[in-house]
């Protein structure tokens, strides 16, 4: 097993510097095949691991050196397989090989074809390194791997000053959550000696329960989540981060790099488990992340946007689901979206593609008959968000609200509100796109058409998954519990026992048709709205009130440049100012007074012995009163 999970990792290390290297001196095909091929290897090779594995089988460590000793500390590089991991690695190297095939149809015709694929490889392989690691600060190089890959691939078209900006605003936001992330993880190391998981989760029982330490362990952990997987308040880079290409949208914003803060929380379970206070702290920041974002999305034209905003919603979703204590079910959650939310941004990509690069929903319409396979496959993705029956994200979402009831029935009338909306905008986002008449222009018009084989190819199979893949974990009154696959596979990775507040089976029958019944109502109203009636979506100087805020993102970036760019700017002007109008000026006096002294000095080295002897004299005899006057 040891070299088939080094073969998992360097694989797309070797991608990395393949295209790296050689990208721009070989054909496209030949870049992007490779690129491609690597992924997928990891993948099968992922796929054979799993299929020896079983939901008893003990973790494995794979030390590959020493990599430093602090204080009898011992610190492995190292990798640990379990059932966590290979969960996460199957999902990363599973989409990631579909959006790699997606992507070289969609770059066909960019400059940076090389350069986009190397990137692509690199995130994959730090992703991986996040992971797959077995210990905390393996996890931080990937997730600083991760960042860096981030910034690289959203100002992929650096020439565009906006798109720029958006990098960077990413980049420094992460490095906001990334700081207390690193503290935590150093005191975790200054309390338990110690930073793999293992030793760590064998130590944990030191900790009291929601003792002040494990508090603060805990909530920066979680801070780091925060940034990473884009939870209010360091959410709105996520938006901004559409600026990339669409694959990247759908590999690192959708269904990998933003779950990592998932993965860090239900990987430190034997933490969190410990602080009741920071998981109250987790569900209050999902629940308001995802009422936030859904509410900003209903009103958002740009049809990533919208994708980008639910992508921040769901997450609360996730995020939710750990503050209750339901880590199977966040993980659920997070496998399911990652299926439809890649689905729907490689839908969007292909939209995109057909329209010659326009983005805005009220200049499309009437694309169903121009490009079928999108259409269909696009509609599966919201189904399956919106949450009909049967389908993945429909059984995911469901089981986060029945847990979420289990703990407060007014945490879950919220989630149920932010479900509505969630549906609201994505079924408005299909029909503005999809139904009506074309509202592009001519050009656009004559260069309609479906896009070929190796960027449709991957919509069918995302488009499957999303259909299938809810019934990995069934819920408990179907069958007993027999078919909660992923409850019995992730059961060994947690450390104490988890006892969820339980709710009847009549109480969720109830839910669930309550359910039912907004998806279809909520189907049925906005298809009256926006086909029957023909409602478009308007002008953004003309929306009011709550629309207008809405489409204005509730004046959050403009609150935020106000209250802390703005801010920064002004403590770099005012340091400005310091620098050289105080700071600079005693600088130069010093320098003057050195230089007039010297002068001064000067005069007195003039070669004559008689001065040289009288200033002596003089000191000596000023030494002595000055000592005479001391006794």
């Amino acid at each position: 097993m040891e070299n088939l999970v080094y073969a998992i990792i360097l694989l797309p290390l070797f991608g990395f510097l393949f295209s790296g290297l050689f990208g721009k001196q070989l054909p496209k095909m030949v870049v992007g095949s490779v690129a491609t091929l690597v992924i997928f290897a990891s993948f099968c090779i992922a796929l054979s691991i799993f299929l020896k594995f079983d939901s008893d089988s003990p973790a494995t460590i794979i030390r590959a050196f020493e990599w430093f000793r602090v204080n009898g500390v011992q610190v492995n590089f190292g990798f640990q397989i379990d059932q966590l991991s290979l969960m996460m690695i199957l999902i990363i190297t599973g989409i990631g090989s579909l959006i790699h095939l997606y992507s070289i149809g969609y770059m066909s015709h960019d400059k940076g074809f090389a350069r986009f694929f190397a990137y692509l490889n690199l995130f994959v392989f730090s992703m991986l390194l996040l992971v797959m690691g077995s210990n905390y600060l393996i996890l931080f190089i990937g997730w600083e791997g991760v960042g860096l890959c981030s910034y690289l691939l959203i100002g992929f078209w650096y020439k565009n000053e906006e798109y720029g900006a958006a990098g960077r605003k990413a980049f420094i936001m992460n490095r906001i959550g990334d700081l207390a992330m690193i503290i935590g993880i150093c005191t975790i190391a200054y309390q338990t000696n110690a930073v793999d998981y293992l030793s760590v989760a064998q130590n944990s029982s030191k900790f009291a329960l929601d003792s002040p330490i494990i508090i603060f362990i805990t909530a920066s952990l979680f801070i780091g989540a925060v940034g990473k997987s884009a939870q209010i308040p360091l959410f709105t880079w996520l938006p901004d981060a559409m600026a990339g290409p669409t694959p990247v949208s759908a590999l690192i914003h959708a269904a990998t790099m933003v779950t990592a803060g998932v993965y860090l929380c239900v990987r430190s379970n034997f933490l969190y488990s410990l602080a009741p206070t920071t998981m109250d702290g987790i569900l209050f920041i999902g629940l308001l992340t995802a009422l936030v974002a859904a509410f900003i999305g209903l009103r958002q034209n740009d049809i990533k946007k919208v994708l980008a905003y639910s992508t921040v919603s769901q997450l609360g979703f996730m995020f939710v689901a750990v503050g209750v204590g339901a880590y199977t079910t966040a993980m659920f959650h997070l496998m399911t979206h990652a299926f439809f939310k890649a689905l729907l941004f490689l839908g969007s990509g292909s939209v995109i593609h057909a329209m010659s690069g326009e983005q805005d929903m009220r200049f499309m319409g009437g694309l169903k008959k121009k490009i079928p396979v999108t259409h269909i496959t696009f509609l599966i993705g919201t189904l399956a968000i919106s949450g009909f029956p049967f389908l993945s994200g429909m059984i995911s979402k469901d089981e986060i609200l029945t847990n979420t009831y289990a703990k407060n029935p007014i945490f879950w009338v919220i989630l149920f509100i932010v479900a509505t909306m969630t549906a609201i905008y994505m079924f408005r986002a299909y029909y503005l796109t999809f139904h009506g008449e074309f509202r592009g222009t001519e050009e656009q018009a004559k260069h309609l058409h479906e896009s070929p084989t190796n960027m449709t190819l991957p919509l069918i199979v995302l488009a499957f998954l999303s259909v299938v893949g809810g019934f990995i974990n069934l819920p408990h009154f179907i069958g007993h519990g027999h078919y909660a696959r992923l409850e019995h596979w992730l059961q060994s990775i947690y450390v104490y026992d988890v006892e969820l507040p339980k709710v009847a089976f009549g109480t969720e029958m109830i839910l669930l048709t309550l359910t039912v019944l907004m998806f279809f109502t909520v189907w049925f109203v906005v298809k009256k709205i926006y086909v029957d009636k023909k409602k478009m979506a308007l002008p953004d100087a003309q929306y009011k009130g709550w629309e207008r805020l809405s489409n204005r993102k509730l004046l959050l970036d403009e609150f935020y440049n106000a209250a802390f760019v703005k801010f920064v700017e002004g403590l770099g002007i005012a340091g400005n100012m310091f620098d050289k109008g105080i700071l600079g000026k005693f600088i130069d006096f010093i320098g003057w007074g050195a230089e007039d002294s010297g002068r001064a000095a000067k005069k007195l080295q003039n070669g004559n012995v008689e001065n040289y002897v009288l200033i002596m004299s003089l000191a000596i005899g000023i030494i002595l009163i000055v000592n005479f006057l001391l006794q």
